[in-house]
């Protein structure tokens, strides 16, 4: 399905808002985006039909498209089918066996049958996206709308490319998802991190000494673009998952100017060659993680060739504090993979992701029990196991626990059998866009083991004045106390602070009001509210590092939330969150654009 055909039936089943308005790629049309996915369910997909570069006077007749993804219901309609349906169907496969009888032989033909599109077709002819072809001078990457999000961005950002790649031999092959930070005319930044398969491609060109071919697809069938966030095992083309589960057949093209072959019925492809001696300053960018990501080095793509469609629409997203279009995204992730994740961790009943921990920042799982220590066990199996790896706080809960998005009542069942003792703290490899461990790419991971009940003691309970008047003398900086789930045998406790010194050891500082503190987490009070839960988790799951912020004394357990810096011996740059600018809000609030209601402007911090 076409990205154009895609659009056309949205508008039929009103799921889709048209933007006349001439707006900015810089910052207006990201803005208004980023506003569309907070609203409750997430929005409506949305079309910009007259996109503008206002600083280069210029402006385009190809339209954007955004919050494609942007709920549960739209992200089916793009899947074709029920999203749980194809986690059943791989469950299917993954445990076929020898067929005994004639009955269960035909069984297994239909089955068989209906995996005869799985494989991606050949054409040997040039497809719809090669109806237009740039190659020498006439390549320019600022004919493109490419969007410049945040105000602190080092540039236009690609966010939605389809990126193409191949091993040096050419027998294995990748589709990924990296941001591509737009240079000049026919230069882009290939952020992909090390430990992404593109990456490990590109080791083998550099030890080779050879360029490497990249061909980047944008639009085409939307679900081309979700297979490219898919975390499948080393050496697995992602476009199987297509045939799988549209029960087409991906038809591909060759690109023009690299050996890659790429779906024909995209609406961009950008090819180019990555020069491994090569590397440039790529950055910052305002991330999923609602934090920036500071410049580094990575490579770039010398561009070949822009082919298209004849009327093409660029496809992008928005990034930057959740709710975001990658919050429906990877709940179809979450549920598809379910299956393969359960071939090695065979007692999984469950796994969730909440969207405010930023996927890789926490995750929720619910197990079988069979022995002690399977919790654990589980820990070390989820943080060696692909992309599982990069998730920085992990919670194992028992079969007999509530459903994991049930949160108030999932919260109430760990809190009343949490003690200190259940902590597991270990060492790992990090996200390349975390930024809170003392050295990048390694840190804390934090295990909690919540299959067992213990018998635990409640504290007294006091109201937030008086506990805040109890915790002054021991520290003259804070600011403001407030308690969480009092009603449970650990209430949680939030202290905000005007930060004079490392606050790691506050389980110490405090140790003499065990009586009345069970959990105690501490936050900047500059840019936290303390009566939003949903942002504190955000906040503290970022900024935690399990390794150096946490500390049990007795009956406390102290968590430091705090942006960290010199009191900390921290030496890392500690980024800048990801902020709207207020100009541009105010602008496309009087152009009559921006309907966010003010209190999810509000509880979202935009």
């Amino acid at each position: 399905m076409t990205l154009a055909k895609t659009l056309e039936l949205l508008k039929g089943r009103n799921e889709l808002r048209v933007i006349d308005t001439p707006l900015d790629i810089h910052l207006e049309i990201p803005h208004l985006a980023y506003a569309e996915v907070k609203k409750e369910g997430g929005g409506k997909a949305l079309l910009f039909t007259h996109p503008l570069d206002t600083k280069n006077n210029k402006s385009f007749t190809t339209p954007v498209v955004m919050n494609l993804f942007g709920s549960y219901a739209r992200t089916e309609f793009l899947f074709g089918r029920d999203v749980e349906g194809v986690a059943v169907e791989i469950e299917k496969l993954l445990h076929m066996k020898p067929p005994q009888g004639f009955k269960e032989k035909v069984g297994m033909l239909g089955d068989l049958f209906n995996m005869k599109d799985i494989f991606p077709k050949k054409l040997k002819t040039r497809g719809a996206c090669q109806e237009i072809i740039l190659q020498g001078e006439e390549i320019n990457l600022y004919d493109l709308p490419i969007l410049t999000t945040w105000e602190e961005d080092g540039g236009p950002f690609i966010t939605m490319g389809q990126v193409y790649t191949q091993s040096l031999e050419g027998e294995v092959v990748n589709l990924g998802m990296y941001r591509l930070q737009v240079y000049d005319k026919n230069h882009l930044g290939m952020h992909w991190q090390i430990h992404k398969d593109s990456s490990h491609f590109f080791d083998q060109y550099q030890r080779a000494g050879k360029k490497m071919p990249v061909s980047i697809g944008i639009g085409g069938d939307p679900l081309y673009t979700w297979c490219a966030t898919a975390p499948l095992p080393y050496g697995v083309n992602e476009l199987l998952l297509y045939g799988l589960i549209k029960k087409e057949t991906v038809k591909l093209v060759k690109s023009i100017t690299t050996p890659l072959y790429v779906p024909e019925d995209l609406d961009f492809v950008i090819e180019g060659w990555v020069d491994p001696e090569k590397m440039i300053l790529e950055g910052p960018f305002g991330d999923h993680t609602g934090y920036y990501t500071l410049a580094e080095h990575y490579p770039a793509l010398e561009v070949s060739a822009i082919t298209s469609r004849k009327k093409p629409y660029y496809l992008a997203t928005v990034v930057g504090k959740p709710p975001l279009e990658d919050k429906y995204m990877g709940w179809a992730t979450e549920r598809v993979f379910l299956p393969l994740l359960q071939t090695n961790a065979h007692d999984l009943i469950d796994y969730h992701m909440p969207e405010n921990g930023v996927f890789h920042n926490l995750i929720l799982a619910k197990m079988r029990i069979l022995y002690k220590g399977h919790a654990r066990q589980f820990m070390h199996l989820f943080w060696g196991s692909g992309q599982m790896s990069f998730v920085k706080h992990a919670l194992f809960f028992g079969e007999d626990a509530p459903k994991l998005t049930n949160y108030e009542a999932l919260a109430t069942y760990a809190l009343n059998r949490f003690l200190p003792k259940c902590i597991f703290i270990s060492e790992g490899i990090t996200d390349a866009l975390d930024h809170s461990s003392p050295e990048a790419l390694i840190g804390g991971k934090l295990g909690i083991d919540l299959t067992a009940s213990y018998s635990v003691e409640k504290p007294k309970v006091v109201d937030s004045i008086e506990l805040l008047s109890m915790i002054r003398p021991f520290m003259s900086e804070v600011q403001d106390v407030t308690q969480y789930m009092r009603h449970t045998s650990n209430p949680i406790t939030i202290i905000s602070v005007t930060k004079k010194r490392s606050l790691s050891n506050v389980a110490e500082i405090l140790s003499s009001l065990q009586s009345y503190l069970r959990i105690v987490i501490v936050v900047d009070a500059e840019n936290n509210d303390i009566h939003n839960p949903y942002m504190l988790l955000w906040r503290v799951t970022n900024n935690m590092d399990a390794g150096r912020d946490i500390l049990i004394n007795g009956s406390i357990v102290s968590i430091d939330g705090t942006c960290k810096n010199k009191y900390d011996g921290f030496e890392r740059q500690w980024p800048g969150d990801v902020n709207c600018t207020s100009s541009f809000v105010a602008k496309l609030k009087s152009l009559s654009l921006w309907d966010l209601e003010d209190s999810l402007e509000q509880k979202y911090q935009l």
